[in-house]
C-alpha cells in the first residue's frame, strides 16, 4: 500500500513543517518503491485565496536511487500573498498514471494512492511576522452569562426590571422560554446576576486561577441573553451602569484579570435604537422610515414588512457591516463603539458569529483595534477548522494575520468529547489534533480557545454522565433528568480527563460558569442554569484549582513544545518539553519535560512502556506526578507505568 509515500508530518519529506509565511521556501519529498521504469514524477499546486486559484504541475528532481528506492525532491516557494497551497503528486510509469494525496479523511501525514484526482494536502501561507499577544498565551478564560452568575445587591434585588419578563423568585429554578403558538419567545426569564455580583465574586475567580473574563453580550437588549442590541453606546439597566462596568474594569486589573466582550456586528435586535420595530426609542428607526439615519444599515426586500434577518429570527434584522455609516458609528469615528468600550479598560473582543461577517469588517475591527491597544485580543465564534473555513462561498482568512487572533476552538471540545465517550481511538485523537496542528500556523495553534463548555452546547457533565440524546426527550424531561450518582461519579471522573487535557494543552482553557462546580443542562436554556452559590460540587472545584495552578505554575504547559503520542488505543498524551532555556516562541524559559497521559477506560487499568528518552532526546532519570506528588523512575530512559481505569497523569521533569 506504501509503494508510494509521502508524510506531511515527517520533516524528511515535508520540510518545514506546518503553516508558512508568504515568500518561504518548503521542501516536498516523494519516496518510490518499484523496479519498473518510472517516466515522471510531478507535484501538482493550487494557489488559493479569494481572488482565484491559479495552478501548475512541476517536475520533480531524482536524488536517490538505490535497491529500487527512489526519492524525488522539489523546492517550492511560497508566493507574497496570504493563501492555501494545495499540493499532491502525479507519477507516471509505464504509461500509467498514479495519483498520491491526502488521506481518504483529508487530515495530513501519511496519504493514499489513488487513480484519479485524489485530496490535497494543505499549507496554510500567512503574513510574515504572524503572531499573536504574548500575554494570551499564558490566560485561563472565565466565560460569564451575566443574568445567571452572582446577584450583587443587597437581599438579592433586581435591577430595574422590564416589560414582557419574568423574574425568577428562587435562585436555583430552571431557566425557560415561554413561546407562543409559532415558537416565537414572548418572555424571557431573569434571575438577576449584574456586573456587581461578578466585581464581588473577583476573588473567587482569582483563587479558581482565572486571569481572563470573557462577559456574553452586556449591552442594551430586550432578551435576556442580549444578543439583540438595543443600543451598543449602553449596558443593560439589569446589569449596571457605565460606572459599574468600569469599576468591574479597574477592579479586575488590579488583581491581575483582564475583561473582553461579546461583540455582537452582524445584526441587532428589532427592538432597537437602530431598527426601533417595537417603537419603544424616541429615535426614527430603520423600520419607521427610509429616511433614518441607520435606514442604510439594513436589508429589506420589502419595505418595512420584509427585511433580512438572523436565520430568519424577525427580532434579529441583518445589518450591511459594510455599510460606511455602519463602520463609522462601529470602528472608525472618534467617539466609535470599539474606541468607547476599549477607552474603558476592556482588552479585546470575542466576535460573534464571525462567519458571517465580511473579511473587510473584521479586517478593519483589528486593525483598529491594534491602534488603540496593541497587545489586545480578537477571538471569533467559529465551529470548523478556522484555517480553511468557506462561509458562503469565501475561502476565509481568520489566521492569516490580518484578521483574527483567536477562535473558539470547537474542534477541540469534539476531538477530546469523542475520545472520551468512545467515538474515536487515541490514533484518532492523535491524527485530529496533528490537523490542526499543521495547518494553524503557531502563533494562532498556542492562541486557539479551548473550550469544553459554552452558552453554546449542553453542559460537558451532562454530555459524559451517558445522559439519553437529547433529541429523544421531551421539553419536559430535558428540564428534569439529573444524573444517578453513578452516572455523576462516571461524569466527574471523566471531566477530571478532559480538564488535564485542557489544562496542559496548547492553547488558552476556557470555563465555561458552573462547569468547575458540576452545574448540568442540555441545550439554551438549560445550558444557562445559575451558578449554584453555597451548592457547589466541591470535589470538582479542587480538581479544577489544582490544574489551573499547575498551569499557571510551569510555563512548559503554556509555551512549551507539544510532541503528540498514543501508546494504546484507550491512553492519549503527549510530551510538552522546553529545551535550550527557549520556549517554542524563542522566549527566556527554564528547561523543562512534561509527560501528559490519560486512560479513558471505564473497566481496564492500562500497563505502558514509554521510552521518553527515544521521543526527546534527554537524559530522563526522573519525573514527579504533579497529581498524586509522588517520584516515578525511569529505567535506561524508559517508562513503565500503570494507569488505573480513567486515571490521567501529569508528570514533569524538574519541579
Amino acid at each position: 500500500m506504501n509503494w508510494i509515500f509521502h508524510d506531511s508530518h515527517n520533516l524528511y519529506y515535508r520540510n518545514p513543517f506546518g503553516a508558512l509565511e508568504c515568500d518561504s521556501i518548503v521542501t516536498l519529498r516523494i519516496k518510490i518503491t518499484c523496479s519498473d521504469n518510472i517516466e515522471e514524477v510531478k507535484v501538482r499546486l493550487c494557489n488559493e485565496n479569494v481572488e482565484g486559484k491559479s495552478n501548475e504541475e512541476v517536475h520533480m528532481n531524482l536524488i536517490h536511487d538505490e535497491d529500487n528506492i527512489k526519492i524525488f525532491e522539489i523546492k517550492v516557494k511560497m508566493i507574497n500573498k496570504i493563501h492555501l497551497l494545495w499540493y499532491y503528486f502525479i507519477v507516471k510509469i509505464n504509461g500509467k498514471i498514479y495519483y498520491y494525496g491526502n488521506n481518504i479523511q483529508g487530515l495530513g501525514g501519511v496519504g493514499h494512492i489513488y487513480d484519479h484526482t485524489p485530496l490535497s494536502y494543505q499549507i496554510t501561507v500567512h503574513k510574515k511576522n504572524n503572531n499573536t499577544p504574548n500575554w494570551f498565551k499564558h490566560s485561563i478564560i472565565y466565560q460569564i452569562f451575566v443574568d445567571r452568575f452572582y446577584n450583587g445587591n443587597e437581599k438579592d434585588i433586581v435591577l430595574k426590571p422590564k416589560r414582557d419578563m419574568i423574574i425568577r423568585s428562587n435562585w436555583s429554578d430552571t431557566p425557560s422560554y415561554i413561546k407562543d403558538d409559532k415558537g416565537r419567545v414572548i418572555y424571557f426569564d431573569y434571575f438577576g446576576g449584574n456586573l456587581l455580583g461578578i466585581i464581588k465574586k473577583l476573588s473567587y475567580l482569582k483563587e479558581l486561577g482565572i486571569n481572563l473574563i470573557y462577559l456574553n453580550p452586556i449591552f442594551e437588549a430586550a432578551s435576556n441573553h442580549k444578543y439583540d442590541t438595543g443600543d451598543y453606546k449602553k449596558i443593560d439597566s439589569m446589569f449596571g451602569d457605565e460606572d459599574i462596568f468600569r469599576k468591574l474594569c479597574d477592579e479586575a486589573k488590579k488583581l491581575g484579570m483582564s475583561i473582553i466582550l461579546d461583540g455582537v456586528f452582524s445584526h441587532t435586535g428589532s427592538d432597537s435604537i437602530y431598527f426601533n420595530k417595537e417603537k419603544k426609542y424616541d429615535t426614527i428607526g430603520a423600520y419607521q422610515s427610509k429616511d433614518s439615519k441607520y435606514y442604510s444599515w439594513y436589508k429589506f426586500k420589502e419595505y418595512p414588512y420584509n427585511y433580512e434577518c438572523w436565520w430568519g429570527v424577525e427580532t434579529l434584522p441583518n445589518v450591511n457591516e459594510l455599510d460606511e455609516s455602519f463602520q463609522d458609528f462601529i470602528i472608525n469615528s472618534k467617539d466609535s463603539i470599539l474606541k468607547k468600550w476599549m477607552s474603558i479598560g476592556i482588552h479585546g473582543w470575542r466576535l460573534d458569529v464571525a462567519d458571517e461577517l465580511p473579511k473587510e469588517f473584521i479586517q478593519n475591527f483589528k486593525k483598529e483595534m491594534k491602534n488603540i491597544k496593541d497587545d489586545s485580543i480578537l477571538i471569533g465564534e467559529v465551529w470548523e477548522d478556522a484555517s480553511n473555513k468557506i462561509s458562503y462561498g469565501e475561502l476565509r482568512e481568520y489566521l492569516l494575520g490580518y484578521e483574527l487572533d483567536s477562535v473558539m476552538n470547537y474542534p477541540f471540545r469534539k476531538i477530546i468529547l469523542d475520545f472520551m465517550l468512545g467515538e474515536i481511538n487515541a490514533l484518532d485523537v492523535h491524527k485530529n489534533f496533528m490537523k490542526l496542528y499543521e495547518s494553524y500556523p503557531l502563533h494562532h495553534f498556542y492562541s486557539m480557545m479551548n473550550l469544553i463548555g459554552s452558552h453554546d452546547v449542553p453542559r460537558i457533565l451532562t454530555l459524559l454522565g451517558d445522559s439519553p440524546e437529547e433529541h429523544s426527550l421531551s421539553e419536559k424531561e430535558k428540564r428534569e433528568i439529573r444524573l444517578s450518582d453513578d452516572k455523576k461519579r462516571l461524569a466527574l471522573s471523566r471531566l477530571k480527563l478532559l480538564t488535564i487535557i485542557q489544562m496542559t494543552f496548547p492553547g488558552v482553557p476556557s470555563i465555561y460558569y458552573g462547569d468547575e462546580v458540576g452545574v448540568e443542562g442540555y441545550s439554551d436554556p438549560l445550558n444557562r442554569r445559575t451558578y449554584p452559590w453555597e451548592h457547589e460540587n466541591k470535589e470538582i472545584l479542587k480538581w479544577y484549582k489544582k490544574l489551573a495552578h499547575i498551569r499557571n505554575k510551569y510555563s512548559i504547559m503554556r509555551t512549551g513544545r507539544w510532541i503528540s503520542i498514543y501508546p494504546e488505543e484507550n491512553v492519549y498524551g503527549y510530551i510538552r518539553m522546553i529545551e535550550n532555556s527557549k520556549d517554542v516562541f524563542g522566549e527566556d524559559s527554564q528547561d523543562n519535560l512534561a509527560v501528559i497521559l490519560i486512560n479513558r477506560s471505564e473497566n481496564s487499568d492500562i500497563d505502558l512502556t514509554i521510552n521518553v528518552n527515544e521521543l526527546v532526546g534527554w537524559n530522563v532519570e526522573k519525573l514527579h506526578d504533579l497529581i498524586e506528588e509522588e517520584t516515578v523512575d525511569l529505567k535506561d530512559g524508559t517508562l513503565h507505568l500503570k494507569l488505573n481505569k480513567l486515571q490521567g497523569v501529569i508528570l514533569m521533569k524538574n519541579v
